[in-house]
């Protein structure tokens, strides 16, 4: 079976473990001590008041008196707190999907231009030492980079400083053979981009094949769910007019016996992908075509960060979403940041103002790489310059290097809009194809 402890993700032990699928687990497993985890101090900050939702029991007490000041370096004017941080960790991908990828395909950056594992552990580790719960890894496709697992147990390592949920999105082509060891890494969550249930109509919109194998990792997910996986299973629907709209009964079928939650989205522009308005079915016009076969639909609490609305239909075990970007934003209870593959800091998925925090972070490297010997390294130097400095007025507890990227990181979120713009500025705004944005 697959192990929990106190409700956080658990090693899977291939000793332990008796599903025959998880025993490959521990030799994976064996690969996360190549990325080593980072223990940063926590952020000198103001305090702001909190909301006790706990009662007055002796337990809500302690995790009050216990409770971390969250960080100003992540709260925008608006007041609000940014403790979601999406990682696009490759530009790389195994589909070309229409509404994504332009159908030339789009300039790759270099290598030496990407972030390296050791570059994405110590970016993790320094958002969650400000109040990060939530890590998701996207792309491209995160699952075609050579070290996704064990960069993932890198990450996971990070529960133990406050991470809360690692999560993952993917087009499934390859997920069903690397999930069992990413559920040991400490996996939580799984967005799956899947928008049609017609396997030629799916080479047409990816332009290419796949269906089967998508079709499997959705259908592992659900196995070792049933051993006690726990790993939260979303599927992503973009929905375009006279393209796959008819499938939308179909998909919601998907939750009559499974723990899925289909979430539709509404189209949305980005650089090279031939959007146009009358591409775009609307929130409203989707959900009146599902309340017309399922008229007791009704409407599910949702959470205060959701970008999804979310319903249900009696006697479903699965639910339906909407994520209305174009018609219904989101935007005042947002609490996203992208990292690109590339190192830039985006602070909204629809500005394209970014900044560069790999440059900051290689600045002590002559701007190259940084590999695990040459992290190290800087971290040795920065430990000798700590204590050769010991009357330092700098922020306690952070490296100087820390500080300027956490100065960077809170100018950049303290410039962030009110909201997004509008459909029809969007239409013609300049911004990144959403393959190298990360989805």
């Amino acid at each position: 079976m697959i192990c929990r402890l106190s409700g956080a993700p658990a090693r899977l032990n291939a000793a332990k473990c008796t599903s025959r699928g998880l025993r490959a687990v521990a030799s994976a497993a064996v690969a996360q001590d190549s990325i080593p985890a980072l223990d940063l101090p926590l952020p000198s900050v103001p305090s702001q008041p909190r909301a006790d939702s706990g009662g007055d029991s002796p337990k809500a007490a302690k995790r009050l008196q216990h409770a971390k000041p969250f960080s100003d370096f992540l709260t925008d004017k608006y007041s609000r707190r940014h403790d979601y941080l999406r990682i696009s960790v490759t530009e790389r991908c195994n589909l070309r999907c229409t509404y994504c990828m332009p159908e030339d395909g789009v300039p790759l950056s270099p290598p030496s231009h990407l972030l390296t594992s050791p570059e994405i552990s110590y970016l993790s580790a320094l958002f969650v030492s400000q109040g990060v719960t939530k890590i998701r890894l996207t792309g491209g496709e995160p699952t075609i980079r050579k070290d996704i697992v064990p960069l993932m147990h890198s990450i996971g390592e990070l529960r133990r400083q406050g991470l809360r949920e690692l999560c993952l999105t993917t087009n499934g082509i390859a997920l069903h053979r690397k999930l069992d060891s990413m559920a040991d890494a400490g996996l939580t969550g799984v967005n799956l981009s899947l928008d049609t249930l017609d396997p030629f109509q799916f080479q047409i919109m990816t332009r290419r094949k796949g269906f089967e194998a998508v079709r499997k990792s959705i259908d592992r997910i659900l196995e070792i769910n049933k051993l006690g996986a726990g790993i939260k299973l979303k599927i992503n629907c973009v929905v375009m007019r006279g393209i796959n709209e008819r499938e939308i009964l179909p998909f919601v079928e998907m939750g009559r016996e499974q723990d899925i939650e289909v979430r539709f989205i509404e189209y949305m522009p980005f650089d090279g992908n031939k959007w146009s308005q009358g591409k775009m079915l609307s929130y409203e016009e989707m959900l009146a075509m599902i309340r017309e076969k399922y008229p007791t639909l009704y409407k599910v609490q949702d959470h205060k960060n959701d970008t999804s609305k979310t319903f249900a239909v009696p006697g479903f075990v699965g639910k339906i979403g909407f994520i209305t970007s174009m018609t219904h934003n989101f935007c005042g209870s947002c609490n996203r940041l992208r990292i690109t593959s590339d190192g830039n800091l985006k602070v909204c998925l629809f500005g394209n103002s970014e900044v560069s925090l790999r440059d900051l972070l290689r600045k002590d490297n002559d701007m190259q790489p940084i590999d695990e010997e040459a992290m190290e390294a800087l971290k040795k130097v920065e430990m000798d310059r700590k204590q050769a400095l010991p009357g330092c007025a700098s922020t306690v507890g952070f490296s100087e290097r820390e500080r300027e990227l956490l100065e960077v990181i809170g100018m950049a979120v303290k410039r962030k809009k009110e909201k997004h713009a509008g459909m029809g500025e969007l239409e013609n705004m300049k911004n990144r194809p959403m393959i190298l944005i990360g989805g």
